[in-house]
C-alpha cells in the first residue's frame, strides 16, 4: 500500500485509482476494495457506485467543479490531480469544493505534490496529500508549517489585516 499524509499524519492509503482506458472508456469498477473513480465516471455511474459504496471521486485538472455540485456533500473522499506543479487549477478546485459546495470530507492532492506545495494546498482546504514517490514523506510533512502568518485569505485562515491584535 502507498503511504500518504492525512490530517498531519503519515498513513496507509488503500484506494485504487481507476484511470480511463486508452480509448477513453471507463475502467471496470472492482466488486470489492476502495476505489477512486474519475469525475466523469462517477457522473455516468452514480447509482451503481452509491449502491457499491467504498469509493471516492477524483478531478482531472480540466474537470468543472460545478458538474459535481451538491453531490460533494455526500462524498467522503475527493481527490484532485496536479499533473505539474505549475498547473494551479487544482488549487481552485479544492477551494471551491470547500467554500462553495460545502465539502467536509477528505480532500486529497495527488500527482506532482511535494513539500514546497503542501502549505499552499492546505490553505486551499486540502487535508490529505499523496506526495510524489521520489520525495520523503516525513520531510514533506514539515512543509505544512513553512509559514505561520498569511496576508491573503484562505480556507483555514483569515488574512492578517482582518485579525485584531489583543490590547
Amino acid at each position: 500500500m502507498a503511504k500518504i499524509i492525512k490530517d498531519r499524519q503519515i498513513v496507509e492509503a488503500n484506494e485504487t485509482l481507476l484511470r480511463p482506458n486508452d480509448d477513453g472508456s471507463f475502467a471496470s469498477v472492482p466488486e470489492q476494495g476502495a476505489v477512486l473513480v474519475p469525475l466523469k465516471q462517477y457522473l455516468s455511474q452514480r447509482e451503481m457506485l452509491q449502491v457499491r459504496g467504498n469509493f471516492g471521486v477524483y478531478f482531472a485538472p480540466d474537470d468543472e467543479v460545478e458538474s459535481l455540485g451538491a453531490d460533494a456533500t455526500n462524498l467522503v473522499l475527493i481527490a484532485v490531480e496536479f499533473p505539474a506543479f505549475t498547473d494551479g487549477r487544482g488549487f481552485s478546485i479544492g477551494r471551491l469544493l470547500r467554500e462553495r459546495y460545502g465539502f467536509n470530507g477528505e480532500l486529497r492532492a495527488f500527482g506532482d505534490v511535494f513539500k514546497d506545495t503542501l502549505n499552499y494546498l492546505a490553505r486551499c482546504g486540502f487535508n490529505s496529500f499523496a506526495v510524489r514517490e521520489d520525495k520523503d514523506l516525513a520531510d514533506a510533512l514539515l512543509g505544512l508549517d513553512d509559514f505561520t502568518e498569511f496576508y491573503q485569505a484562505g480556507v483555514t485562515h483569515s488574512p492578517l489585516f482582518r485579525r485584531r491584535i489583543p490590547a
